[in-house]
């Protein structure tokens, strides 16, 4: 065949409702949207951060709201809700903080071959979630 004779590739679009159950995200776009997910809800519940963070320090007193707000819970969120949402910023935090500790081991060492964004990703999910798991077990008090 000639040069101008080849078949063209044929690019079409994705149709949302055959395609999205299909596909498989790679780990490490699971990781970078997870990252961006985490940043957002630390920023959303900085007041709630904010907060705690005065209740604990002020006084004596404030300290006292502060630990009942995990037992008696906090205006009409009961104790466990509040716990849950602690749980989350625990794991908003430790996620951000692995995820941002990988792109800067990445651009400091040029590491940017498909199997190291994949083993990575990996090990940043990996401590991630077990340390979330860890921090969780002590704020339910289960150790």
């Amino acid at each position: 065949m000639s040069e101008a004779a080849k078949p063209r590739p044929e690019f079409r679009n994705i149709n949302i409702f055959n395609d999205v159950r299909t596909y498989r995200m790679p780990v490490a776009a699971l990781v970078s949207i997870l990252h961006r997910v985490s940043g957002a809800l630390m920023f959303v519940l900085l007041p709630f951060i904010i907060w705690l963070f005065d209740k604990s320090v002020s006084s004596e007193i404030s300290f006292g709201q502060f630990t009942s707000a995990f037992t008696a819970g906090l205006w009409f969120f009961p104790g466990w809700f509040v716990k849950l949402v602690v749980l989350a910023l625990i794991w908003a935090y430790l996620h951000h903080l692995i995820a941002g500790v990988r792109h800067l081991y990445m651009d400091a060492t040029h590491s940017v071959t498909k199997e190291f964004g994949k083993s990575s990703a990996v090990v940043t999910l990996v401590v991630s979630i077990a340390l979330t798991v860890i921090l969780g077990a002590k704020l339910f008090g289960l150790y």
